[in-house]
């Protein structure tokens, strides 16, 4: 009897065989009362297919498989008795006398690179404990969502820190990360991690960006039982986890998915539509619906099997646009004549729906650089329906802004403001990424204007602008303290630079950022809407000062903050507010632990007064310090 029957071919046909990853693959199972594997591939074009590995001493001709009915589908399958847990394969394609050793495009696990094999594993009997983190997602409607708190600490596992002079290059485990990762971030005040490069590839330089292993979690940190009790301790610690889901492109590794039968199967046939000049990868064949129940039952896998709570999809752009990142001649216009993938529009619209709509309080999120319109509009409006799109012009806008000799920023205010008018127009994330610390690019602080005082203060500066804005946050590893050197994938951040107090007051001070972040409902849950932020002045160009408030759905503690982005004492400086009353500070940079001389947050209030500012009717007068931010509590 076959694994793969009529009825899973018809649907994966369809690209509706969201349970896929349970067929194709590698699969312990028991026929006839014998204990074995199970096996399936996809290689319609292929002549024969055979299986190999530890079983069979690498006979690649030992052990053919059949193609199951109807055979125009082109699946493979063979059972092989007395195969166990941890038996490393791979399938040998016979393309019209050509031979091609290819890993299994399914596999649940894989031998750690430079090795190529897949490996037998189960990823059906951990036992998870976060049944509360998942009933409470379960139960949470879109609204709701949105009014969650989002702070991410983006992470790569390899290089965010390191065991010293271990000879297995010193990764840390999964299973270690589950205590020392969860506990800084748990500590620190973020909601959610974002990792980088989880799904297996072969490449360290890539940093996960270019996989071929859509199912396996990367071996460098364990096996997939370990990476699942990563997610597990996170939730039980009430941390939310994205993974960075790379369907845009794939490498051309001999045993990856490209040619995988010795034909265009996975990709694009016409170069012009399937393959990245500048990249040097092979995008997939968003037409085929094969290819599409491949890129959704990863997906799905994750999100479902492995608890994760959002897909972060990179490089969405490239899937849009059929000219992206070429030049005339080598791309294809559409049927229309006109540049967009029409393909990979429907695509998104139907892997985000299905993802969404079984799995309601999961994120799908759309790293889109472009204009698009509607990429967290709804699919029957003729959006994209992702949930969050990371608002790469408010990054740009803000790095821009924030490189500035103080005295020029006067004539760039708007740079600081313009986020804002757009802001209705999608659900977005204000990111900080690891491609803004990257070649050549310098760190976030060395981005910073001025001399080495200067060059924290206006980091500090920035950090609370951007907490304060609208808009969930993402922050990469490193940044929280200020990491000097630009970020690279070979080496640990610079931990020790926490001895060093200028880094260590800003660390205390995204510290506290992240705390009063997660504390104030105003902070975050009216973020798409000017119902949750209002600016005081966003005029105050010649002065460089930015003042705004946020504001909670019942009115109850807001949040004002005042930032001054120049080294211009302002010891006269009023601003307007919108009632008489008190305003209480509850954060300043000049505090004593920022290295500011403010031993003491003063008690009492600040007493508006019936004098207008700011077109206001009421004011209060606050001496501000150069590049001082001062948050107040009203």
């Amino acid at each position: 009897m076959s694994n793969f029957t009529e009825m899973d071919c018809y649907l994966f046909g369809q690209a509706t065989h969201y349970d896929i990853y349970r067929k194709m693959g590698a699969h312990l199972t028991e026929q006839d009362g014998v204990k074995g594997v199970c096996f399936n591939v996809w290689a319609p074009a292929a002549r024969n297919v055979y299986v190999f590995g530890d079983f069979n001493g690498w006979d690649e001709y030992g052990h053919p498989m059949r193609r199951v009915q109807p055979t125009e589908m082109g699946v493979y399958e063979l059972f092989v008795p007395g195969v166990e847990k941890g038996c490393q394969y791979k399938f040998m394609i016979d393309s019209n006398g050509k031979k091609l050793y290819k890993s299994d495009p399914y596999a649940y696990h894989a031998e750690l690179r430079p090795g190529t094999n897949s490996v037998v594993t189960d990823i059906d009997h951990f036992v998870w404990n976060d049944q509360e983190w998942m009933d409470n997602r379960a139960q949470m409607d879109e609204e709701q969502m949105y009014a969650q708190p989002m702070a991410i600490y983006e992470v790569h596992l390899g290089s965010w820190m390191r065991h010293p002079g271990r000879g297995d290059e010193g990764f840390y485990t999964y299973r270690e990360l589950a205590k020392t990762l969860v506990d800084y971030v748990k500590d620190m005040g973020y909601t959610h991690i974002e990792l980088m490069g989880i799904s297996e590839y072969p490449f360290d330089g890539s940093w996960g960006y270019q996989v071929t292993g859509y199912y396996a979690p990367t071996s460098r940190y364990g096996e997939p039982e370990d990476f699942a009790y990563l997610v597990d301790q996170c939730h039980k610690n009430n941390i939310g986890v994205i993974l960075d889901w790379v369907p845009a492109h794939f490498p051309r590794d001999a045993h990856g998915l490209a040619e995988f039968d010795g034909t265009c199967l996975y990709e694009y046939a016409d170069t012009r539509k399937g393959e990245h000049p500048d990249w040097g990868t092979k995008i997939f064949d968003y037409a085929k619906n094969e290819v599409k129940n491949f890129l959704i039952g990863s997906a799905l896998m994750w999100i479902e099997n492995y608890h994760v709570d959002g897909l972060r999809v990179d490089a969405v752009a490239s899937m849009l646009y059929q000219d992206y990142g070429k030049r005339d001649g080598q791309w294809v216009a559409n049927k229309y004549g006109e540049n967009e993938n029409l393909e990979a529009i429907e695509f998104f619209k139907h892997i985000n729906t299905v993802i969404l709509g079984r799995n309601p309080g999961a994120m799908m999120i759309a790293e889109e650089s472009t204009a698009w319109p509607m990429v967290t509009g709804k699919a029957n409006e003729n959006g994209l329906n992702f949930s969050y799109k990371w608002n790469m012009g408010w990054m740009h806008d803000f790095l821009d802004y924030m490189k500035l000799d103080p005295y020029f920023r006067k004539n760039n205010h708007n740079k600081m403001t313009f986020a804002m008018s757009y802001n209705e127009s999608e659900k977005y994330i204000l990111v900080l990424s690891h491609d803004e610390v990257v070649h050549l690019k310098c760190s976030m602080l060395n981005k910073m204007p001025g001399l080495e005082g200067d060059k924290f203060k206006n980091l500090m500066a920035g950090y609370a602008f951007m907490m304060g804005h609208s808009g969930k946050k993402l922050l990469f590893m490193g940044q929280d303290f200020a990491q000097a050197q630009e970020w690279s994938e070979e080496r640990e951040l610079d931990w020790y630079l926490l001895e060093n107090p200028n880094h260590k007051k800003v660390h205390d001070w995204m510290k506290d950022l992240l705390h009063i972040y997660r504390k104030y409902p105003c902070m975050y849950e009216l973020d798409t809407t000017w119902a949750g932020f209002e600016w005081i002045n966003p005029d105050d160009c010649d002065r460089s000062i930015f003042s705004f408030f946020r504001k909670s759905s019942d009115g109850k503690n807001n949040l004002l903050f005042v930032i001054n982005f120049t080294p211009m004492e302002r010891s006269d400086y009023r601003v307007g507010v919108p009632k008489r009353k008190g305003y209480k500070l509850i954060l300043s940079s000049e505090q004593a632990k920022f290295g500011g001389p403010i031993e003491e947050l003063p008690k009492k209030a600040f007493m508006a007064t019936k004098k207008n500012c700011d077109n206001r009717d009421y004011s209060f007068a606050y001496p501000l310090a150069p590049y001082e931010v001062a948050i107040f509590l009203f």
